[in-house]
């Protein structure tokens, strides 16, 4: 399988669609771009695949349709700016969906939602959820309450967190240059497109330029996004956002932009991310059965395959899974806190409901979220 397949067979896209090409030169939002890209998206949708959109440009609306000279230096003056074009934004992306039949949903995040074990597992929950009921969840920081994000934050980052945050395949961020060159192609005829290359080649940090007046994100910023989305396996193509019908020629594997690939498998590198990321906060002991599902079969671990629990956790918090003996097995997000676990331990699924008065997980941790020892 050639390495431009990947984008062939990947089955959850992250599109991430920056300031400089939703902007009509600061004069608001391109409505014609956002209706090709709304198409493509459809089309991608209906071959079956999960698309989640991260979109950019509600400041830049925002701007515009306050007639602002340019992007705000102060911070109060950009919060109300994205309050005012995130209106706009979203009521573009609604109507231009619609016309293809398609549900979207808002969802504004900020770096903060995903770095909260807790919110981290309810926005995947939730974000899974909209997936499976076949809407287009669409994306943007939450920039109009928190400050950090709008000083240091960007929506590169952002997509490649949403991709580790739902397993994607592939991360696509549309911009307005063809994708990272071998030296800057507007001061240098010979550059040249790197069309493939390792998302840690170190070459690539050392060709990367800036970013536009009404954006944040340069070239640093995606190819250091690609290098998020790679410890989860993602792989990511930076590809200029105008070239006819490019969402659906990336699905078609042809040579676009440039792919920057993850140094493992998405699983490998899942995997090691979550057995190495975070504090362990709780022991889960588990019975035979159970050790030998986890190690044999890869599949969730159930509540009645626990024989004990112990430590401090909350719900999203780190936990070591061990055999009878006291070996640790697994290491996992975990689905309950300890007074709900203590509560469901031992007992099946189908009795969570009633014991705990609410209809939660079956699973007390995801497979996604459990790596083996």
């Amino acid at each position: 399988m050639g390495k431009r397949d990947i984008l062939q067979t990947a089955r959850t896209w992250v599109i991430k669609i920056g300031s400089s090409l939703l902007t009509d030169n600061g004069k608001g939002l391109n409505l014609d771009s956002i209706a090709r890209w709304a198409r493509q998206i459809s089309q991608l949708q209906d071959q079956g695949l999960d698309v989640v959109l991260v979109s950019s440009g509600a400041v830049a609306e925002g701007v515009a349709r306050l007639g602002l000279p340019g992007r705000p230096t102060a911070i109060h003056e950009q919060q109300a700016a994205a309050a005012v074009g995130q209106m706009g934004l979203i009521q573009a992306y609604e109507s231009q969906f619609k016309q293809f039949g398609k549900h979207t949903a808002q969802i504004l995040l900020t770096h903060d939602d995903l770095s909260s074990r807790k919110r981290y597992l309810n926005a995947r929950s939730t974000l899974r959820t909209l997936l499976d009921m076949k809407v287009i969840p669409v994306i943007n920081e939450n920039d109009t309450v928190v400050t950090d994000e709008i000083c240091f934050g960007d929506n590169d980052t952002l997509g490649a967190l949403v991709a580790n945050l739902i397993n994607a395949d592939v991360l696509v961020i549309l911009t307005d240059q063809q994708g990272v060159f071998d030296a800057d192609p507007r001061s240098n005829a010979t550059a040249k497109l790197i069309t493939e290359a390792s998302s840690h080649d170190d070459m690539l940090m050392a060709v990367a330029g800036g970013g536009g007046a009404l954006g944040k994100g340069g070239m640093v910023t995606k190819i250091r996004a690609a290098r998020l989305a790679s410890r989860s396996g993602t792989a990511t193509c930076i590809v200029h956002g105008s070239s006819p019908d490019v969402l659906v020629a990336l699905q078609r594997g042809e040579p676009l932009g440039t792919l920057l690939l993850p140094d493992n498998q998405p699983l490998a590198a899942r995997k090691q991310w979550l057995a190495s990321h975070l504090q362990v906060r709780g022991v889960l002991v588990l019975d035979a059965g159970a050790v030998r599902v986890l190690q044999g079969s890869g599949k969730s671990l159930l509540p009645v395959g626990v024989k004990a629990v112990s430590g401090q956790f909350k719900r999203g918090d780190l936990v070591a899974c061990h055999d009878e003996t006291g070996k640790a097995i697994a290491h996992g997000l975990v689905n309950y806190n300890l007074d709900e676990a203590m509560q469901i331990i031992g007992k099946s699924s189908e009795q969570i409901s009633g014991l705990l008065g609410y209809d939660g997980d079956q699973e007390l941790i995801h497979r996604d979220n459990l790596a083996l020892l």
